[in-house]
């Protein structure tokens, strides 16, 4: 009886299944019913079959491995084949796509051949289960290889050596055309001269020996982000000057400091006074601008028009001829001596100052302000300034104006919304509200006497029913003007009526061109869109060719689009977004971004913002951004780092002018918190990087390269993803993903290039002849900020960065500037 009770109850223990086997049907269940749902809804909205197939077979495999059943790994290595199969016909052996096509399956299929899952499944079905677990390890195995193939292997990567460097034939182009020979032992600009080159002649530095860089000083500057009153994007974004023995620079918090440019040791600081609770959209200084002096300059002043006060010979003796101005963050820029670090009282009546908001319209203070340093030349200083985006159509004026380098007194004033009277405005007039400005670093070019000027648009950016003929005119442009005038010589518009915060916001580089026998003065503007617009920089005609393409139409109401848009041969413009591009850390999100891509208006490049949501790619962050490039006059080549990240721009239909739609419930005591509410506007805007659940971009990395550009030819000479995830990610994964770069590079005669933008916290070394990445080293706050380089007084080669971070794109936070050099010998 007892033996035979035995025998009975065996298999009534074996028929049922193990807890684990249930736990893992119902995740298998669970997952498989979200992918059926949601690809159902996928489908619909006219996307891939393929998730309600997988989730369909995730389910079948879910009840036949709760019966016990090992058929059920079959069905399970059915799916993990197809996802397979379908992951490389959509995105080829291209590492990150295919991880997130199967990093899920392929986990829980490992799972499956645990000792454990077999000893469950074998105390229902002990034969068979062997080839069945079998058939699953072979479809795993498939894919482990795929995914190491894909591993070695970088899409979109192009090699190619950039041409050698021609320094003789550069010399006399630049002598015939009276260029500036570029920086070496100084950096008096922010990017090296009024030319913006971001190039540096000297050669101590060579790919050869960058490797042994190593830190020679490390400065801190006390300046402490996060104090009551900042905004988000509160920046430490300046590139320093060298003057000589001394380095200057700015503060986010507008505090200037004279270092020893060998030690690193501080000489001076000065820090003004500086109008508390400003309703603030950025807080950064980017760099000071340097006045020589007027014996210095070697040339007597540019005279000015009449009747506008005629320009002193000099600074009055003994009041500091040289200078250094800062723009501030309350709208004044300061004359300092740059031996003392003192304001310049001959300055400004006196005052050591110029108010920016004289004869400005719609006073509200923090709306206006200048970011950039200002453009020196041998008689003027020419000042534009930033403006708020998208709080309302009543903002102030973008003018752009010119003053004198000693007095400060006011020269010429540019308005685009009345561009034909630049003599000095008179006292008891204002300039045109609204029109737009430039908020960038502006170009010169003194022989042929001219300021070159990137500008933006009229507030709000995504919609321009009602902007001016001057708005329309001369918005997203670079502007030529007469440095004696002020009067437009040339302009040529990058975006033809903006609707996307194209503006231009990169300071323009001048280079002479050697094109076939002739030598060309050019200048290469880059754009948000990823344009390198090469044009004669005399009079504006494209040097590499633009064609004008046509664009999407169907803007909101009130409003239009333009029927095409100017396309320049030498483009960065990233291909336009397909389904399969979208991605995630799962299969899951990467669905969501498929779903969330499907719902959204796009039809590529110049798709208009709606009020149903349009992908917008490029975004408004840009391929370009103001860290701009680097050109080589004598490579003739420019270093490049675009970037291509996907945003959402949704427009909301406003019913008043008070209402707060997207910024809350309860209206602000100041503008800033409207920021996107377009007062006056039809619509407000809702503006977000188009991401996945997980917070990470919906479209697939790469998200930011390097690269080097032929700029007679108008070729992409080659191009290298660059940068990790290290310090953007829940995990700090150190693999080379391609990160989005704010901050410019700069390049040397010795052929290494530098860069410290990326998200990740890292300065890094190039060979300009191939992109390969040489030296890099780790940062201790995000290096949003572009190098610079000189020499020192010990003869020695140094490369320095400021790192402080970037409060909108959450880096770390800092005060450092940081100096390179190579071991003393």
């Amino acid at each position: 009886m007892t033996r035979s009770s035995a025998q009975f109850t065996q298999p009534a223990e074996s028929s049922s299944p193990s807890a684990l086997l249930v736990v893992v049907a119902v995740v298998l269940g669970l997952a498989g019913l979200a992918l059926v749902i949601a690809g159902a809804w996928l489908i619909a909205l006219g996307g891939s079959w393929y998730y309600l197939v997988a989730g369909l077979g995730l389910i079948a495999s879910a009840l036949l491995l709760r019966r016990g059943g090992g058929i059920g790994l079959l069905f399970y290595a059915a799916v993990v084949l197809l996802t397979l199969v379908w992951a490389l016909w959509e995105v080829g052996f291209d590492w990150w796509p295919l991880a997130a096509r199967g990093d899920v399956f392929f986990v829980i299929g490992l799972f499956l051949l645990s000792p454990w899952v077999a000893r469950a499944l074998a105390r229902r079905d002990a034969t068979g289960i062997g080839r069945t677990r079998a058939v699953l390890g072979v479809v795993l195995a498939a894919f482990l290889l795929a995914a190491v193939f894909s591993w070695t292997r970088e899409p979109g990567r192009i090699e190619g050596i950039a041409p050698l460097p021609d320094a003789s034939g550069n010399a006399a182009a630049a002598a015939a055309l009276a260029s500036p020979p570029p920086p070496k032992d100084d950096w008096t600009a922010y990017g090296g001269t009024g030319f913006g080159q971001r190039y540096s002649a000297l050669d101590q530095i060579t790919p050869a020996n960058v490797g042994q860089l190593e830190e020679a000083w490390h400065f801190r500057t006390g300046d402490v982000r996060g104090q009551p009153g900042d905004p988000e994007e509160t920046t430490f974004e300046v590139t320093p000057l060298k003057i000589g023995e001394r380095l200057f620079l700015c503060t986010p918090h507008q505090a200037v400091i004279a270092l020893n440019a060998t030690t690193g040791e501080q000489i001076w600081r000065y820090t003004p006074d500086i109008q508390k609770s400003l309703a603030l959209q950025h807080l950064t200084c980017r760099g000071l601008s340097y006045y020589a002096g007027s014996a210095a300059q070697g040339a007597t002043p540019t005279p000015s028009p009449s009747p506008s006060p005629s320009p002193s010979p000099s600074a009055p003796a003994g009041e500091c001829d040289a200078k250094l101005f800062m723009p501030t963050a309350d709208g004044r820029v300061i004359a300092l001596s740059p031996e003392s670090g003192k304001p310049c009282m001959a300055f400004g009546g006196g005052s050591g100052q110029i108010d920016l908001w004289k004869n400005m319209p719609n006073v509200k203070a923090g709306s206006y302000y200048s970011t950039s340093p200002v453009v020196v030349t041998r008689s003027l200083i020419v000042v534009g300034g930033t403006v708020l985006d998208n709080v309302s159509t009543k903002e102030t004026s973008g003018v752009i104006r010119a003053f004198d380098v000693n007095t400060g007194a006011l020269v010429w004033n540019w308005d685009s919304g009345n561009p034909d009277e630049t003599a000095p405005i008179a006292a008891d007039r204002t300039y045109t509200v609204n029109s737009p400005n430039s908020w960038s670093i502006s170009s010169v070019d003194e022989a042929l006497g001219l300021v070159y000027v990137p500008t933006g648009n009229q507030p709000p950016d995504q919609w321009g029913g009602k902007r001016t003929e001057g708005a329309e005119r001369y918005s997203s442009s670079v502007v030529a003007l007469d440095l004696t005038t002020g009067r437009v010589r040339w302009s040529f518009q990058t975006v033809h009526h903006d609707l996307w915060d194209y503006d231009v916001p990169s300071q323009p580089s001048l280079i002479d061109l050697r094109v076939g026998s002739e030598t060309i003065p050019a200048l290469v503007q880059p754009t948000k869109q990823g344009e390198l617009f090469v044009l004669d920089r005399r009079n504006g005609r494209p040097i590499v060719p633009v064609n004008e393409r046509p664009a999407p139409q169907g803007a909101a109401t009130g409003d239009r689009t333009a029927p095409t848009q100017p396309v320049s041969g030498l483009s960065f413009d990233p291909p336009a977004l397909k389904p399969s591009d979208m991605w995630g850390g799962t299969i899951f999100d990467q669905l969501a971004c498929r779903i969330a891509f499907h719902r959204l208006r796009y039809e590529g490049r110049f798709t208009p913002p709606s009020t149903q949501g349009s992908l917008i790619y490029p975004g408004n962050f840009g391929v370009f951004n103001w860290g701009s490039i680097a050109v080589d006059p004598q490579r003739q080549i420019a270093f490049t780092t675009p970037a291509s990240l996907a945003f959402v721009s949704q427009l909301v239909p406003r019913a008043d002018d008070t209402t707060l739609y997207v910024q809350g419930k309860s209206r602000p005591n100041d503008s800033l918190p409207a920021l996107n509410e377009n007062f006056g506007a039809p619509f407000a805007i809702k503006l977000s990087a188009f991401t996945s659940v997980l917070g990470l971009p919906c479209q697939a990395p790469p998200w930011g390269h390097v690269a080097g550009a032929d700029l007679r030819s108008g070729k992409v000479i080659w191009m290298h993803k660059n940068g990790t995830v290290r310090d953007s990610s829940p995990l700090p994964l150190p693999f080379a993903m391609g990160v989005p770069n704010l901050g410019g590079p700069v390049m040397t005669a010795g052929g290494v290039a530098f860069l410290s933008g990326t998200l990740d916290q890292y300065v890094r070394g190039y060979d300009v002849g191939n992109g390969k990445e040489l030296w890099r080293s780790r940062l201790p706050a995000g290096g949003q900020a572009t190098p610079m380089t000189y020499r020192g007084s010990d003869g020695r080669q140094y490369v320095v960065v400021a790192a402080g971070g970037h409060g909108s794109l959450g880096t770390r936070t800092g005060d450092h500037v940081i100096a390179y050099a190579l071991p003393k010998r």
